[in-house]
Parts: structure tokens; sequence; C-alpha cells
């Protein structure tokens, strides 16, 4: 029986556990035939929107991804050219509301009777499997990059995560655009 109780128990951990806590996820995408190696130097799209949107308040944290997208961009050796650069990048943030379902385990409880030279037995379930709806805030940053001359896109890396009053956007933006850059296969040899 103390079996049974430690099972149930580890199980409900377990699960309590999982849906504490958000993961980090990132991910990219390459367009087709595109050697990214040959971009050079870069500059950012709408730059003055930026700004003033920062300014006004509509994006805070806007000046604080474009420096942590510059630090991570002369790391790979891009170099910043507003007037004539090989590629432009941009970035955006989106906060979109989600919805994830869990179902509690099912859990059986074995019943035996002993007889002679043989053993009878069955399962009976005890309470689970109740589905419960769970509301959350998932958070998304995606930079992009463009071939300047075609506005064709040619790389983008993105981070999502869930979000809540107790995120620490700061830390957890540095966290995405690195991670994000982590993705962007250039790495231009330092002269």
């Amino acid at each position: 029986m103390n079996l049974l109780k430690n099972t149930i128990a580890a199980i409900l951990l377990s699960t309590a556990l999982s849906s504490c806590g958000s993961i980090m996820q990132t991910y990219s995408y390459k367009a087709k035939g595109v050697e990214l190696d040959s971009y050079k130097t870069y500059a950012w799209v709408n730059l003055e929107q930026i700004a003033e949107e920062n300014k006004e308040g509509q994006n805070r944290y806007a000046r604080y991804i474009l420096d942590l997208a510059n630090e991570e961009l002369v790391k790979k050796g891009f170099k910043l050219d507003v007037d004539n650069p090989d590629a432009v990048f941009k970035f955006d943030t989106e906060i979109e509301n989600r919805v994830k379902y869990n179902q509690s385990p099912t859990v059986s409880v074995g019943v035996g009777f002993g007889g002679p030279g043989y053993y009878v037995g069955g399962a009976m379930p005890v309470s689970g499997g109740q589905v419960t709806q769970y509301n959350y805030e998932e958070g998304v940053l995606s930079i992009e990059m463009y071939e300047p001359k075609t506005g064709k896109l040619i790389w983008r890396g993105w981070a999502q995560e869930e979000i809540s009053f107790e995120t620490d956007l700061e830390s957890d933006l540095k966290m995405a655009v690195r991670n994000i850059f982590m993705k962007l296969p250039v790495k231009h040899k330092e002269k």
C-alpha cells in the first residue's frame, strides 16, 4: 500500500512541476539556396519608428532589444552600414493568448485474492482523467533578415516563452536574442 501511495505522490508531483515554469523555445528558418556568409554589413528597417515607439512607451523594450541584437551581430562578424547594407534586419514582439489542456493521470488500484495454485485479481479505476483548461500568455520575439535589393526574406529566427507577472523580461529578452542569433548560420572571420 505504501508503494501505491508513493507512486501516486510521484505522479502528482511530476504533474505539478511540469505545469510550473516555462521553457523558452527557439526556432529559425533559412531561405533555400541563399548563402548567408556573403552578407557582411547590415542595417535596421524602420529605425526611426522603433525610436519613436520606444519614446511613446508602446514598445518600451525596443531600444534594449536593438542594443542586444547589435552586440550579437557584431559577434557574428557583421558591420553596421546604414548607407549601403548587404542585409537589413527587423524585429517584432508579440504577446499571444494561448490555451493549454491538461489531463490528470488515470490511477488504478489492483485488488488481488489468493487461492490454492491460482490467483484471481482485478483492477478498479480511481479518480483521474479530468481535463483542465489553462489560459496563459506567450511572448514571442522574432528577428528577420532581408535582402535589401529584392525585399526577400532570407532568414528568420524567433523565440517564444510563456510569460506571467513573475517573468523577468530583461533577462528573458537577453536570452531570447542570444538564442535567436545562435541559430543564424553565419560567422565571419575577423580580419
